[in-house]
C-alpha cells in the first residue's frame, strides 16, 4: 500500500468545496482545507505508486476550482 498527502492550491474561495468533493473519491483518507501556502491537503492511498499518479491526474486534478497539487509520497525510513 502507498499514501501519500497531495497538496493542492486553489481559486480564491474554492477550498471547502473542493476539499468536499475530493473526499468523495475512492482512496482519499482525507481532505482539509489549511491556512498557508496551499489550501487543502489530502492524505490518500492506493495499492501501487501508479495507481496513486493515476488518481491524482485523472480524478483529484480534475475537481473543479484546483490550481496546483503537490504529491508527496509517504517514506517508512
Amino acid at each position: 500500500m502507498v499514501q501519500a498527502y497531495i497538496l493542492i492550491q486553489t481559486e480564491v474561495g474554492k477550498a471547502s468545496t473542493v476539499a468536499e468533493t475530493i473526499s468523495e473519491i475512492p482512496g482519499v483518507m482525507q481532505a482539509e482545507d489549511v491556512t498557508g501556502p496551499y489550501d487543502v491537503i489530502v492524505r490518500a492511498q492506493a495499492e501501487t505508486v501508479d495507481e496513486l499518479g493515476r488518481m491524482v491526474v485523472a480524478k483529484v486534478q480534475q475537481v473543479d476550482g484546483i490550481t496546483r497539487t503537490l504529491t508527496c509520497p509517504v517514506v517508512h525510513l
